[in-house]
């Protein structure tokens, strides 16, 4: 990736991260933009999403999202229409490597705690 590329990837990052928090997060819940991905040509970007919803379903509020993608993509188009001729389409994915890494942390936990019981057995 080129040295404009990245650039142009952590600014639409933190924008798109405001435009979410600010418009489409309802209260209690978390939206991260956890990484964005440009294509070489910058007209497409895989948007990397974490959503943190207690008790509630994220798939609504993911869905929600990739529905007012076009939405998103002007209020974007509005904070860095200086900076580049055409704005990207956005492609959202969901990150969940916050989860994948909760699940591994919660497997190493029941593991150490069998090991101890083990020992405690064997004694």
């Amino acid at each position: 990736m080129s040295i404009r590329t990245e650039r142009l990837a952590a600014v639409i990052q933190r924008d798109l991260g405001r435009i979410l928090q600010q418009d489409y997060q309802p209260s209690g819940s978390f939206i991260t933009v956890t990484k964005v991905d440009l294509s070489p040509d910058l007209m497409n970007a895989k948007v990397f999403v974490s959503i943190y919803v207690p008790d509630q379903d994220k798939a609504f509020l993911y869905n929600q999202i990739t529905e007012r993608k076009a939405e998103i993509r002007k209020k974007l188009a509005s904070k860095i229409r200086h900076q580049v001729r055409r704005i990207p389409e956005l492609h959202f994915q969901k990150d969940e490597s916050a989860e994948y890494a909760e699940k591994m942390d919660r497997l190493f936990t029941q593991i150490q705690e069998e090991r101890t019981a083990r020992s405690k057995e064997q004694e």
